[in-house]
């Protein structure tokens, strides 16, 4: 496919932080640029645990937007060890939980309140697989013993293959994969299980952490690992398996917070990920796949409508700035200073595909 023009029906975010506060503020608008929707990560400070809690954090995200912005934001509930499978059967009910998230404790950032052990949302996970609703789930181990750079790979084998194996019925996304083991895992999988994938984790490999010095803005949880897994993450992306789609994991930090004697783990891609990931599919001749990547699959997964809508990218120029403003901070986006071979021109929110 060799095209200066892309038109494709308007894409979903499948995983994305969007924070709170001042930092909602500042960075909302760049996911609601590019998606119609997205699923907004629950980890506050408190997470969010609650269906009062997700309706209010809802209510934040729209307040945060510039006025007349279509965007739908889709809230996860935060599971713990005590989570209810009443209330978090009744938010799916009402509309307001999309999904539900595992985090393993201490996965990951504001992660302290998550799941010490599968045993505890048991009851959860049997409602979830009976009313049909999706576990997203971060997947590593948190054990100390375990090389950070495994910690998907055993994950998969001690947590995901029982889990798929007690609940065969229920809907799962392993989100962020970063690895060959979780990419073939999710491709030989069936029709329950899917993944998302991060434009940062088809770009970088685990050297680029470490670039002439300790380089804390391409740090993020899961790291990124070897180039054999880098490689096999992309080729899954650009595979055209309806396994596979688009969730950016953008995380933003202040820049002090990633700068500092212990960085936050997150990846800032939101304002360029559409840009990102139309680069990763031209350069791997995989551009005619990307509409299903970006647009189709993950709706089709969590039995949601696509959108009607379409987005217009053009082959031109976009230059990643150094900084960009969120407030009384700043935050360095993903590849600042660098040059993207395309730019988002036009959405078209209401129109129909022709």
């Amino acid at each position: 496919m060799n095209t200066d023009t892309l038109i494709l029906r308007r894409p979903d975010d499948w995983h994305v932080h969007l924070r709170d506060g001042d930092m909602l503020a500042a960075v909302a608008h760049y996911t609601a640029r590019q998606f119609a929707r997205a699923i907004v990560m629950p980890n506050l400070a408190p997470p969010i645990t609650t269906v009062a809690a997700a309706e209010s954090y809802r209510n934040r995200i729209r307040l945060a937007l510039p006025e007349g912005t279509d965007f739908t934001p889709l809230m996860t509930a935060y599971l713990t060890d005590d989570s209810d499978p009443g209330e978090i059967a009744h938010g799916h009910a009402a509309g307001v939980f999309t999904a539900a998230k595992l985090y393993p404790a201490n996965a990951t950032t504001n992660s302290a309140h998550g799941v010490t052990d599968i045993a505890n949302i048991r009851p959860v996970l049997e409602r979830m697989e009976r009313i049909g609703m999706v576990l997203c789930v971060h997947g590593e181990v948190t054990d100390t013993n375990v090389d950070i750079f495994d910690r998907e790979a055993v994950f998969i084998e001690r947590i995901l293959e029982p889990l798929t194996r007690d609940f065969p019925a229920l809907k799962i996304v392993l989100e962020h994969i970063t690895s060959q083991q979780a990419a073939e895992f999710v491709a030989d999988a069936g029709e329950t299980i899917a993944a998302t994938i991060t434009p940062h984790h088809c770009l970088i490999n685990r050297n680029a952490m470490f670039a002439g010095g300790l380089r804390p803005h391409a740090y993020c949880l899961p790291v990124a690992k070897r180039e054999r897994h880098r490689i096999a993450v992309r080729a899954a992306a650009t595979s055209g398996d309806a396994g596979f789609f688009l969730g950016t994991d953008s995380a933003p930090h202040p820049r002090g917070a990633k700068e500092s004697d212990c960085g936050c783990a997150g990846i800032f891609n939101a304002p360029y990920a559409l840009e990102m990931y139309a680069s990763i599919f031209e350069e791997d001749g995989a551009l005619d796949r990307l509409e299903g990547f970006a647009s189709e699959n993950g709706p089709r997964f969590y039995g949601l409508p696509l959108n009607e809508g379409t987005v217009t990218l053009q082959r031109t120029e976009t230059k990643v700035p150094d900084v960009l403003d969120a407030g009384e901070a700043q935050i360095v986006p993903f590849l600042a200073h660098e040059t993207l071979g395309w730019s988002v021109r036009h959405q078209s929110p209401s129109s129909s595909r022709t």
